[in-house]
């Protein structure tokens, strides 16, 4: 269709990546919604990720994903088409839009995405899926049809999506509810733990990008940060070491090394082999902790690859299928199921 718009969308639970095949680039914003009293949406993005721990408690700031997952229709409609007004200001109906979605969700949760899609006031628009894994992998240039068989993980904010594809497909994906999120509610557990010093996620975030170091041995880097007192319950100031934040931080890496474990005990063993040869692959939002690969391939015996590509991943894999006619098998048509009436019709 002449002037038709193509948008390829991955929503991530911190942050939501689209790419404009008309203008040709990746816009990245926080995926948060402000709402007042339940109802009113009163910011949206990174207007509303600024207000997120500071609102009072008629303003409830928050992202409509969950574990990967749309939680909220509406909030996630909201961040969507706000994100589409400023990419195109001039949104047309009848736009196509594909949808990074994990492997192993059911159809209700599909379907979750045609509404998103087709909901207040984006309308008339085609949706197409395509799983994150195969996204990923299309992106890193490994090629889904290997018989051999790879293995992605991808560590976002609140999940880390694990995925074994052979044979033109998935053939086993399994996502678990640990991620960038859990690290920093692990480093506040720390912090509280041997400070007696509550502070918000977003400070625990901040010391976790400053001081986060898998490879850090002595860990003397120290950062003021400002918090409760658990004894008192006054403000107080404290000097935060780096070794305390990498303990939070490999405590929560530790849980999630021992659930790739358990995920390679199902991997068929010829695959499995050809894994421990060339290696897992590793990207996502929260593999930017330098030093994750070696600690990962510490507990889990396995080497792992890197990608640079961190949370555009997903987004560069959508990218190439957008453009390549070739790579459009991977991209699934999502139509709206028609409910039958009483009688069958």
């Amino acid at each position: 269709m002449l002037f038709q718009n193509t948008y390829g969308v991955d929503l991530g639970t911190s942050t939501i990546k689209i790419y404009s095949q008309n203008r040709n680039k990746s816009f990245i914003e926080k995926n948060m919604v402000a709402v007042r009293d339940k109802e009113r949406v009163i910011a949206v993005g990174n207007e509303a990720y600024e207000m997120f721990e500071k609102a009072p408690a008629s303003i409830q700031v928050a992202s409509p994903m969950a574990f990967g997952m749309i939680a909220d229709l509406a909030s996630a409609e909201a961040s969507l088409y706000s994100m589409l007004h400023q990419i195109d200001w001039k949104i047309r109906f009848g736009s196509i839009l594909y949808f990074a979605v994990p492997a192993d969700i059911t159809q209700i949760e599909k379907r979750a995405y045609y509404a998103v899609a087709n909901g207040g006031r984006l309308q008339n628009n085609r949706v197409f899926i395509v799983e994150k894994p195969v996204a990923d992998a299309i992106a890193l240039g490994i090629a889904p049809e290997s018989p051999k068989g790879n293995m992605i993980i991808n560590i976002g904010a609140q999940s880390t999506e694990m995925s074994i594809l052979a044979d033109d497909r998935v053939i086993i994906s399994r996502m678990v509810p640990l991620g960038g999120r859990q690290i920093n509610e692990a480093i506040c557990g720390e912090i509280r733990r041997r400070y007696h010093l509550h502070i918000g996620t977003r400070t625990a975030r901040r010391l976790k990008v400053a001081m986060g170091r898998m490879t850090d041995t002595d860990g003397k880097e120290a950062r003021k940060v400002v918090g409760i007192d658990s004894l008192t319950g006054l403000p107080k100031e404290e000097v935060v070491y780096a070794n305390v934040v990498n303990d939070g931080i490999m405590n929560c890496l530790n849980a999630i090394g021992e659930e790739i474990r358990k995920f390679l005990e199902r991997t068929p063993p010829q695959i499995a082999y050809h894994i421990a040869k060339t290696g897992i692959h590793l990207t996502g939002g929260s593999t930017r902790l330098p030093g994750i690969e070696k600690h990962l391939a510490a507990v889990c015996g396995y080497s792992f690859n890197l990608s640079g590509l961190y949370d555009s991943c997903t987004i560069t894999g959508l990218e190439k299928i957008i453009k390549s006619k070739d790579l459009q098998k991977w991209a699934k048509p999502l139509k709206q199921r028609k409910i039958k009436d009483r009688n069958g019709f």
